[in-house]
């Protein structure tokens, strides 16, 4: 028997019990198993360069998101007026700064927490006393 001979019927061999593995009641899929190896072994530096980019999103849009507290408070510190809109975008903002620091327990968020109670306070005053700032009305 020549060596080719071998490594082809051992070669078929193993596709044929690789398949009725695949089929089998258990579930033991070996073929998503290798495709899924070959992938990550083909596109691990772009999975890794998408990780990375993930990463500085998430940190652009937390500073962005605590840069816009921090100046909405000092807007309110500074007694300039709001509309009732300003604040419901703020609120929005907040919502998702706040998701953020529970969804990272790590981070600390010592910064915003007063700016917050102070934005939610003034809010919780206006909408007692109606005295938000006029809406200009779009043409």
């Amino acid at each position: 028997m020549a060596l080719n001979e071998i490594l082809l019927g051992g070669g078929l061999s193993a596709v044929a019990l690789l398949t009725l593995i695949q089929i089998a009641p258990v579930k033991v899929d070996p073929w998503s198993a290798i495709a899924k190896a070959l992938g990550r072994a083909i596109n691990g530096e772009v999975l890794k360069e998408v990780t990375d980019t993930k990463s500085q999103l998430e940190e652009h849009i937390l500073t962005d998101s605590r840069s816009k507290i921090l100046g909405f408070n000092r807007e309110l510190l500074q007694h300039q007026k709001h509309t009732r809109e300003d604040f419901i975008e703020i609120l929005g903002v907040i919502d998702s700064y706040e998701d953020y620091c529970e969804n990272h327990p790590d981070y600390k968020n010592s910064r915003c927490v007063h700016a917050v109670a102070n934005i939610e306070r003034v809010y919780d005053q206006l909408l007692v006393t109606g005295d938000f700032l006029a809406e200009v009305p779009q043409p």
